[in-house]
């Protein structure tokens, strides 16, 4: 039966999903507490499309590795030191998920929406004369050092172990495979499967494709609250009014907790904070997107221009450039791309956007045991690109009353309630 859906959020979640809706018969309404010409932290990421990162966030080593780093604000991992028991409670979470059973859980079920995404993302580029901008050429992870490349290599034999094509290959081989850029490193992993695309392009393409399906935007609408009846949302409260909802999707990204405890939700999260640079001139541009291993950096060809992204800066709700992290990313680029300078990146505004991210480091993405008609997507961190096709599709599915195409119960909104 077709429902009136009332979406909160229109950054790449939001909008798939509200795409998959629309052409489900749904009647779709997108509610964005910013104006259409936004700048959300869809838009200036790295565009990664990674079936490689089947590894969740919260994975054995990471509790040590961020002790290590998070009081530095140069780091990869940056903590803003704060009162907030939020942010302990999330710790804590953190740190009890960070283990090999929940890697080996999380893992092949990454791995299939991964995978899932890619090919929704495929028949997208071919129904649009490519226009998003994918290139399926694969990534690198780039080390510096040997140290570095051995323990991408372990990660490899887990990628292969689980299906993923993994090779290793030295710095000879590395040249061979992009040369198009100078590079100084020990070697390489190279992932065949992974790939990306233009965030903006992906954002306005899905944009577009919502009009045409008839998907409303309500713009400037943030929303206030929402009126409960029983078990189920009767309309979404803004600051414009009351809107009456036959399903409500919550992908509100960083601020969906907010929203989702006023309802009585736990759904912890954390805005994490990353920047990017994005040079429309790069004096070398690879053909391939790389990880800089060691630095925690992305890298990614869009056109003829080259973005560098990366960090992880817990700092609550707050889109400030943190001018030291912007250092420590053109510092970092000289060392793998001896060819760059920082001073290429002298007048480039930096950006930033707040990733959502869980304790577990896997989405919320199911309906909720205590409202009939709420479903939550949102927590995606730093695979939010990366995992939209698929949880655009997964959203109307569970709209529409249907089954899943995949067991969500790892990723249930509930699992901290």
């Amino acid at each position: 039966m077709s429902q009136d859906v009332l979406i909160i959020g229109a950054g790449v979640i939001g909008l798939s999903a509200a795409e998959h809706c629309a052409r489900r018969g749904h009647r779709v309404t997108v509610l964005e507490r910013q104006g259409a010409q936004r700048d959300g932290c869809s838009f200036g990421n790295a565009g990664m499309i990674v079936p490689s990162h089947f590894t969740p966030l919260a994975a054995p080593g990471m509790v040590a590795l961020g002790l290590k780093w998070m009081l530095n604000p140069e780091s990869p991992f940056y903590i803003k030191p704060r009162l907030d028991a939020g942010l302990v409670d999330w710790g804590i979470k953190f740190w009890r998920a960070a283990n090999a059973g929940h890697v080996r859980r999380s893992a092949p079920l990454l791995r299939d929406l991964s995978f899932a995404s890619r090919a929704l993302l495929e028949e997208l580029a071919g129904q649009t004369g490519n226009e998003i901008g994918l290139v399926t050429r694969g990534l690198l992870i780039l080390c510096q050092t040997p140290h570095g490349l051995d323990e991408e290599g372990r990660i490899a034999v887990q990628a292969r172990s689980l299906g993923v094509p993994a090779e290793v290959l030295d710095a000879r081989q590395v040249a061979q495979l992009d040369p198009g850029v100078t590079m100084d490193v020990a070697g390489a992993v190279y992932f065949p499967k992974d790939c990306h695309l233009s965030p903006e392009k992906y954002l306005a393409t899905l944009q577009r494709r919502c009009g045409q399906a008839g998907v409303k935007f309500e713009w400037e609408t943030g929303v206030d609250g929402l009126v409960v009846r029983g078990n189920r949302i009767a309309a979404v409260r803004t600051l414009r009014g009351e809107l009456a909802a036959g399903e409500v999707v919550l992908c509100g990204g960083a601020w969906s907790s907010g929203i989702a405890r006023g309802l009585g939700l736990g759904i912890p999260l954390q805005a994490g904070k990353g920047h990017s640079l994005t040079l429309a001139h790069p004096r070398e541009l690879p053909q391939l997107c790389s990880i800089l291993a060691e630095a925690r950096m992305a890298v990614t060809p869009m056109g003829g221009a080259l973005r560098f992204g990366g960090m992880m800066e817990l700092a609550g709700l707050n889109q400030d450039i943190n001018a030291r992290r912007v250092r420590s990313l053109i510092n970092a680029v000289p060392r793998y791309f001896p060819k760059f300078t920082p001073e290429d990146f002298a007048g480039v505004r930096p950006w930033c956007g707040l990733r959502p991210c869980s304790p577990d480091g896997l989405p919320y993405l199911g309906r909720t045991g205590k409202y009939a008609n709420l479903t939550i997507a949102t927590g995606h961190a730093m695979l939010g690109v990366s995992l939209s096709p698929v949880t655009g599709r997964l959203v109307s599915e569970i709209i529409s009353g249907e089954q899943p195409s995949f067991d969500l119960r790892l990723l249930s909104p509930d699992r901290y309630a």
